[in-house]
């Protein structure tokens, strides 16, 4: 099916670099990338460094009825790798639910497709795999690639445009939400539910490849990922794994609990320090690690299901997270697509109870999520995945020219609708100031 080559390359960053630029000229095009040199803290669970799949032989769009159906058909059959992402609207497909609100971009609810093209970079080597129908080409290819320094910038626009950005919730309504959300939750309705905003830009072009590496430069996440499918863009600087399948092992690894950064190390530590023992944030995080375990209990190999890491703090380029890793063991007999489905949407951006949680978010927030808070990634061709959650992301809709951006954060019993708005412009700030220059 594959042909497969291993190259070893001295400067790594640079090929990266290359290898992205030559990608442009794909219709389809799914870039993960971990930015290990950033993220050394996290790298236990990576099994790449960085991955680049492009040119669809075959793929899958679909709404989301029946989504999940159509994608294990559409894994079963293929058996090899394919790459895509399933947007948060796919949880009406797990559950009696709806997505009623404005959808400005307008992406396919689940879309994947079988690369022709595949990098996995690991270090200084580059396993290349190949379908056996484009083999021929990859000496070629290679020639190309390292003479891709500047094919990224060929259609960025001469003069920067002008990005006005506006909000879809503004301040005093975003107060007004979130306290009727805060009566729910002293009604007993739910415990916790993750609100979110939009703040979008229309009849709008930016460059999308410059554009996402400017994200990537400021955050240097480890779960960045730029994905094309012909006009429409993801780019994302995604701190958070959603889940992941290595063998019979599944992690999760949710995210609760955000502080800013300082550039004095004294404050960066107390800033640090503060969020390790502030109550409100250990009890979003522990609320949506009960969450994971439940719904990892629903494919898990009976008292399997393990807390790994509880409430661990991570620093980031921009801020410091709080986040939990839970584990389980499943039967071989598993299908893959049906631990994801029995997982999603990610308890980090719904709430608990889930489905009420759900319900709420959908009547008080005013936007579809669409790709937002669902997940990118990858399935192998042994079954094994491994998906981010889709957040600090700009999406564009290059032929409608629109461009959005969402965030959001946990809203408990404790919470001061104050500090949640400015706990959003913290997670906004990056991709404000790459849009706005």
């Amino acid at each position: 099916m594959r042909t497969r080559h291993i190259h070893t390359f001295e400067d790594i960053e640079n090929f990266k670099n290359q290898l992205l630029n030559w990608a442009q000229q794909f219709d389809d095009v799914v870039w993960l990338d971990s930015n290990p040199d950033s993220n050394r803290d996290e790298q236990k669970h990576y099994s790449y460094d960085a991955v680049l799949a492009v040119d669809a032989f075959t793929s899958i769009q679909t709404d989301y009825y029946n989504g999940f159906e159509k994608l294990k058909d559409y894994q079963t059959n293929a058996q090899d790798w394919i790459f895509g992402y399933l947007t948060y609207d796919l949880k009406n497909d797990v559950e009696d639910l709806k997505s009623r609100n404005v959808d400005g971009l307008e992406f396919p609810d689940l879309c994947f497709f079988q690369p022709k093209k595949l990098f996995l970079i690991k270090g200084n080597h580059v396993e290349i795999q190949y379908l056996n129908c484009v083999d021929d080409e990859l000496q070629d290819d290679l020639t190309t690639i390292r003479h891709c320094e500047e094919l990224g910038r060929g259609n960025l626009p001469s003069e920067r445009s002008n990005i006005k950005i506006k909000l879809r919730i503004h301040k005093d309504e975003y107060f007004e939400k979130v306290n009727n959300m805060l009566a729910h939750i002293h009604r007993g309705d739910i415990y916790e539910a993750n609100f979110c905003q939009e703040f979008f830009a229309e009849s709008t072009s930016i460059n999308p490849l410059e554009t996402y590496k400017k994200l990537n430069q400021i955050s240097k996440p480890p779960f960045a990922s730029f994905v094309k499918l012909q006009d429409k863009y993801v780019l994302s600087a995604s701190p958070e794994r959603y889940i992941k399948k290595e063998a019979d092992t599944i992690i999760s690894q949710p995210i609760k609990g955000t502080a800013k950064r300082s550039e004095s190390l004294v404050e960066d530590n107390q800033l640090k320090s503060d969020l390790l023992s502030d109550e409100k944030e250990r009890s979003e995080n522990i609320m949506i690690v009960d969450l994971v375990r439940n719904d990892l209990s629903k494919t898990a190999l009976k008292g399997s299901v393990k807390v790994e890491e509880l409430c661990q703090i991570y620093t980031f380029d921009q801020v410091h997270h709080m986040i939990s890793t839970i584990s389980s063991k499943i039967d071989s007999g598993t299908h893959p697509v049906d631990i994801i489905k029995s997982t999603f949407p990610m308890g980090s951006m719904t709430g608990a109870p889930k489905i009420s949680a759900m319900k709420i978010i959908e009547d008080l927030e005013e936007t579809k999520r669409g790709v937002y808070s669902g997940a990118i990634g990858y399935f192998s061709p042994n079954g094994d995945f491994d998906f981010n959650v889709v957040i600090r992301t700009i999406l564009y809709n290059a032929k409608k020219q629109y461009i959005s951006y969402s965030v959001g954060g946990a809203i408990t019993a404790k919470s001061d609708p104050l500090k949640e708005y400015e706990e959003c412009l913290v997670k906004a700030k990056a991709m404000r100031q790459v849009l706005e220059n």
